[in-house]
This record gives C-alpha cells, sequence and structure tokens, in this order.
C-alpha cells in the first residue's frame, strides 16, 4: 500500500493498492498501471507480443510526467494522451499494429476542494464506491455499449453482447486522441476503482459491490480483486488500482510510507 501528502495548500491524502497478473490464458501480461500521486491509471494493450505492451508502456510512460503536479488540469491530461498517440504513430509502422485502453484519475483543487478528474479511451473502467453503492463513472467505448446508448440493445445486455470486447475508440488507432472526461468531488468516504476489462470479464459488478463494502486497506483489496479473478477463470491479463482519499487531520501522528510505482507486464 501507498500514501503520500499532496501538496501543502492540500487538505486530504491519497492511500492507494495496486495488482496486475497475466491471468491463466494469456502468454503475456500487456497490462500497465501508474499509482504515483496524483494520478493513478491502468492501460490495457492491444496488437499482441511486443506491440499491446509496448502501447500500454507508452502510455504509463507519458503519464508519469504528471507525478508529483502541483496543479494539474484537463489540458496537462490531454496532452499525455497526444504525445502517447504520437510516440505510438511513430512505433507502429510497416504494417505493426499497436494500441492500448487507458482509465483512470488525477487528484485536482476546485475552489481549494479536492476533486478527481477522470479519464477513459477504451473499455477499462472507473469505479467509485460511496454510501450510495457502486458507480462506474467511465462509459465503454465499445460496439455492445454504444448500441445500448442508441437503444438497439437494453443496457442489462451489455456484459452478455457477442460485441461486448470490440472497441470504437483507444488510444494510439486513430489520427488523435479521443478521451472522455468527467470531474467529480473527491469524498473521503468515497473509493475508486480503476480496472482492466480483465477483472469485469471475471467479476460482476455486484460482486465488486460487495468487495469494496468489505473494507480492508487499498493494497489488501486490489489483491484479493485480482485473486478472485483468477479463481474464476483469469481470460485475460487483470490489473486494478484501489485508491482512497483521506485526511490529513485524520493522519497526524501516524507513520507513511510513500511507494509509487509504474508496473507493466
Amino acid at each position: 500500500m501507498g500514501e503520500v501528502d499532496e501538496p501543502e495548500e492540500g487538505r486530504v491524502r491519497t492511500s492507494w493498492g495496486s495488482a496486475t497478473d497475466r491471468g491463466h490464458v494469456r502468454e503475456v501480461n500487456e497490462d500497465a498501471l501508474l499509482t504515483f500521486p496524483p494520478v493513478f491509471l491502468v492501460a490495457d494493450g492491444m496488437g499482441g507480443y511486443d506491440a499491446g505492451d509496448l502501447a500500454s508502456r507508452i502510455a504509463v510512460e507519458e503519464f508519469a510526467q504528471l507525478a508529483g503536479a502541483v496543479s494539474v488540469g484537463v489540458e496537462d491530461v490531454h496532452a499525455c494522451f497526444a504525445r502517447a498517440c504520437g510516440r505510438m504513430r511513430a512505433e507502429f509502422t510497416g504494417g505493426r499494429q499497436g494500441g492500448t485502453t487507458v482509465a483512470g484519475a488525477v487528484l485536482v483543487e476546485v475552489d481549494r476542494e479536492p476533486y478527481w478528474l477522470v479519464f477513459n479511451v477504451g473499455d477499462s473502467r472507473v469505479y467509485r464506491f460511496s454510501d450510495d453503492g457502486l458507480e462506474q463513472v467511465s462509459v465503454d467505448h465499445s460496439v455492445a455499449q454504444e448500441l445500448a446508448e442508441a437503444g438497439v440493445i437494453r443496457r442489462d445486455q451489455v456484459s452478455s453482447h457477442p460485441d461486448r470486447h470490440v472497441l470504437t475508440r483507444a488510444l494510439g488507432t486513430g489520427e488523435a486522441p479521443e478521451p472522455d472526461y468527467w470531474m467529480l468531488p473527491a469524498g473521503t468516504r468515497d473509493r475508486l476503482l480503476v480496472c482492466t476489462d480483465g477483472l469485469v470479464r471475471e467479476l460482476s459488478d455486484d460482486d465488486l459491490a460487495v468487495a469494496l463494502a468489505g473494507g480492508g486497506d487499498p493494497q489488501a483489496l486490489a489483491d484479493r480483486l485480482v485473486a478472485a479473478a483468477l479463481a474464476r477463470g483469469g481470460r485475460d491479463n487483470v490489473s486494478v488500482v484501489v485508491v482512497d482519499v483521506v485526511p490529513v487531520a485524520a493522519l497526524v501522528g501516524e507513520s507513511w510510507t510513500t511507494t509509487p510505482r509504474g508496473v507493466w507486464g
């Protein structure tokens, strides 16, 4: 588990945990993750060995430039997407193809209050668990999700639709990145879950809600979620990041360590 102070003028800390595994079927782990305040994300690479893993690594490397930043805005996040996209276009030439999903959140300040700037492209997801239960913040960029948005299929049919894994957007596969953004108050009773689709392929939203409701420190929860996905079949790479926002006042007298990291397969 990692915990770190935010800038002095901030009034909160972040506490987080992360875990990743290649699963039982895939030969390599094409997922990557980054946990370095104020940015937390996962990336699910596409394109096979030596392409998907490189694409997700490029995304992590570019977003790592936000690590330790005092002030971050949408334009800074979008610049990371743009740089990563440019590097991928330069790397994948001569018929070689690769791309990646990216989903995550950056802790920012709005009128001196903490907010999560959530971002997503592809079908990796960001959830928020609060007193109101589990909410999927991000929206999948998939054929099945778009059919649901258009009213062609019911929303409860998305998870079983044959085109649920067919992406309509991904980083590195188009001329320019097309991420979506959301701004959410960063409540100290809330918990963020950021994950690749290898988790939700094996665990339902109800499973996730039960796990998150059980409490525990973020690292233990991230480990449990990955282990549960593996126990259910582990048919894909799976990566999980769990983040809490903790009031600084609640931590007075405690001893904390800082263990930021970027991980890829």
